[in-house]
């Protein structure tokens, strides 16, 4: 299943609206770009360090691909690498696990765990 959860980077505002509306159309980024930008976990920390550097109060959200079906896109991005696209909304249910940006010992981003 670890292949079929992507991970999206929220502003505490952004993660506040998703809990409260069940639904959140993106950032102002993705609204410009007509997608909603996920990573995969191997991805997220780069994400985070070239547009979140430096940011305060984010959480990261592992969504469940598979919730998805035509509206997920693998396009190129970054250096070539295929990234999640997402042509729809966010919902709050196809959320697997969320929870504010935490980084290990080793200043890895922390994947959230469902619990």
């Amino acid at each position: 299943m670890a292949d079929q959860i992507a991970y999206k980077v929220l502003l505490a505002d952004e993660m506040a609206r998703l809990e409260a509306d069940g639904r959140f159309a993106g950032a102002p980024v993705d609204l410009a770009d007509g997608y909603i930008h996920l990573s995969t976990a191997a991805q997220l920390d780069a994400t985070v360090a070239k547009h979140f550097a430096g940011r305060d109060g984010l959480f990261v959200a592992a969504v469940d691909l598979s919730a998805f079906g035509d509206a997920l896109r693998w396009e190129p991005s970054r250096g070539g690498a295929l990234f999640p696209h997402l042509y729809d909304v966010l919902t709050l249910d196809s959320l697997v696990a969320y929870g504010p940006l935490e980084r290990d010992e080793d200043g890895a981003v922390k994947l959230p765990v469902a619990g």
